[in-house]
């Protein structure tokens, strides 16, 4: 579907040479920081104090870089430089700014083969674009960016950490990145749909029926609208579930996988949706602009981004309501959750189901094919946020200006206080809630920068939690934990039972080794607080959480986040390396490559 013709697509950004040149040495020392960091790259300190990547390729690149915490570099973009043989067999060095040219000469060091490489090389290009287009149009100061609310803030951030390639989007054309993409910030009309009550099942949490999310969701207007569409068409309203679907899907994989479908009227096109929304940086999740009040709505998009197909699985779907449902028992009941910590669960209340009528009975069918359609509907941060509160997620604190003024220092200006006071805050309102979680209930969340939101009083002071994205992100040990009593999936699983030590993992990876791996630097650079400090502060926080609750002292080594050595788990070396462009029956689980050094442990 089109964009509504009040909201053209833009023009094509016009991208200089020098921003795409800044775009490319930016990426670049990510990318040598990234891969060094995964194990995957080896640099060398060099006699001045610099370091040295010698390639198999026979190219070396050289530049200067900070050590940081677990073992990891921070590369200087301006200082690295390339050093090649011509063909007359002099050593020419260069300073050396192409990310491009770099993951080619680098491959075979990589180990990685030439397909792999090669459709890669098509997300760095894609992430480049976007990142060139960025640095060529400028942007707010940080100062502006403080005052943006949720949904708009979003659609400033610039992607993943950890990832290098953090916008690969493969699916979208340059245009539906214009259209869709969460940086081009373009309102866009969900397309409604009408699926037979064969395919489709519609699930909520108990004070929900489906009538009540159509009643919330929809106009009478525009339900009366979309019901003689159905009798037009000679069809039962009531004999279909209604659900959003976003205006690519439709046209881009719904039409086409279930042609069949919408030919023989078990799917039926009602029209568009009367409110416009915003795509988060997941790109599937859509934020109600129009009435910010209703449901955010995630999507599935036939699209690779950030290693996986951005699809939803029928168990997610099926098992959300469930899944939200139980934890608000957990959480209604624990006063220290909803007392004092004033912890927001923003839950995911309601979904509808739809499987492939076929390929659904193909044995190890790939999973990009079998998530095409479908949809939760979660609450959204507006809804719950109180009025003089200010609520962004934990990755805008890391996001830094055209000028290069980091986010997390203009709020620490704001609030008055001085940065240790500020991180205290910080680390006591986000870690306490996922610590309590964790050691009480043998329960983690994905708690990585989008899932995980902060609330702001009018200081721009840290004072609670939001968490989302239960359904498939919630994992509970598979140790006996008699807090958590009766579990929604006795019989059928849709919650992941993992080891204690994996589940501790979900806190270290997310929180510590993918947020504060970043944010410690820019707190040593901007706000004078080295990175030692930032790290006891930290530890600080975890100590006085066990001193408070020495009951749980067992579980404190159940899940030991103090331990000195944690298992390295690598992003990019998953997808360039281990999974590479694989076309799998399921989501495959990270395996550890070695280990990192833990700075919360006792030194």
């Amino acid at each position: 579907m089109p964009i509504p013709p009040d909201h053209p697509v833009p023009a094509l950004p016009d991208v200089t040479p020098a921003a795409w040149r800044e775009a490319n040495r930016v990426l670049l020392a990510k990318a040598i920081g990234e891969w060094c960091f995964e194990d995957m790259l080896t640099a060398v300190e060099t006699d001045d104090g610099g370091y040295r990547l010698d390639l198999d390729s026979g190219t070396t690149y050289a530049f200067r870089a900070t050590p940081g915490a677990f073992g990891a570099l921070r590369v200087d973009p301006r200082s690295i430089t390339r050093t090649a043989t011509s063909m007359l067999g002099n050593e020419v060095a260069e300073p050396a700014w192409d990310a491009q040219q770099f993951l080619l000469e680098a491959a075979s060091t990589l180990g990685s083969d030439p397909s792999t490489i090669a459709t890669y090389f098509t997300e760095i290009s894609a992430t480049l674009a976007v990142d060139a287009a960025r640095l060529t149009h400028g942007g707010e100061t940080v100062a502006e960016l403080r005052a943006l609310g949720h949904t708009e803030l979003e659609c400033r951030m610039t992607g993943h950490n950890l990832l290098v390639a953090n916008k690969g989007r493969i699916g979208f054309s340059a245009t539906d990145v214009r259209s869709y993409a969460p940086e081009s910030a373009q309102p866009v009309r969900l397309r409604w749909l009408a699926v037979h009550r064969g395919l489709a099942e519609f699930r909520g949490t108990s004070e929900l029926s489906e009538r009540d999310v159509l009643t919330r969701e929809l106009d009478e207007t525009t339900r009366a609208r979309f019901t003689a569409v159905l009798e037009g068409a000679g069809a039962d309203p009531h004999a279909y579930v209604w659900m959003p679907a976003h205006p690519w899907q439709w046209d881009h994989a719904v039409q086409v996988l279930h042609a069949a479908d919408v030919a023989q009227r078990r799917i039926i096109p009602l029209g568009d949706s009367p409110d416009t929304y915003l795509p988060g940086q997941s790109i599937r999740t859509m934020a109600n602009v129009t009435t910010p009040d209703r449901y955010d709505v995630k999507l599935p998009l036939k699209i690779l981004n950030t290693l996986v197909w951005r699809g939803i699985p029928p168990h997610c779907t099926m098992g959300a309501p469930v899944v939200t449902q139980w934890l608000r028992g957990l959480v209604e009941r624990d006063a220290f959750l909803t007392d004092e910590c004033r912890t927001v669960f923003l839950g995911e209340v309601a979904s509808v189901t739809v499987r492939h009528p076929y390929l659904s009975a193909l044995a190890d069918a790939p999973y990009q094919h079998l998530e095409t359609l479908g949809c939760i509907w979660r609450q959204s941060v507006t809804a719950r946020q109180d009025p003089d509160e200010r609520v962004r997620t934990f990755a805008a604190l890391l996001h830094t200006d055209r000028a290069g003024d980091a986010f997390v220092a203009e709020l620490v200006r704001a609030s008055g206080l001085d940065a240790p006071e500020w991180l205290r805050r910080l680390f006591d309102t986000l870690l306490v809630p996922l610590l309590h979680v964790l050691y009480r209930y043998g329960v983690t969340f994905n708690p990585h920068g989008q899932n995980t939101l902060i609330g702001y009083d009018e200081n721009d002071i840290p004072v609670r939690l939001y968490l989302k994205d239960f359904v498939d992100d919630v994992c509970v040990s598979f140790t006996d934990v008699p807090e958590r009593g009766p579990e929604p999936d006795g019989h059928d699983h849709v919650l992941p039972r993992k080891h204690p030590s994996i589940i501790r993992q979900h806190v270290m990876d997310q929180v510590f080794v993918g947020h504060f791996r970043y944010l410690a630097p820019l707190c040593a650079e901007q706000l004078g607080v080295p990175e030692t400090t930032f790290w006891h502060l930290v530890r600080q926080t975890i100590l006085g959480f066990q001193k408070r609750f020495p009951e749980l002292s067992e579980r404190f080594v159940e899940y030991d986040l103090l331990t000195p050595l944690i298992p390295r788990y690598g992003l990019n070396r998953d997808r360039i390396v281990v999974t590479r462009y694989t076309d799998r029956a399921l989501r495959h689980a990270l395996y550890p490559n070695g280990t990192h050094p833990n700075p919360l442990a006792e030194g």
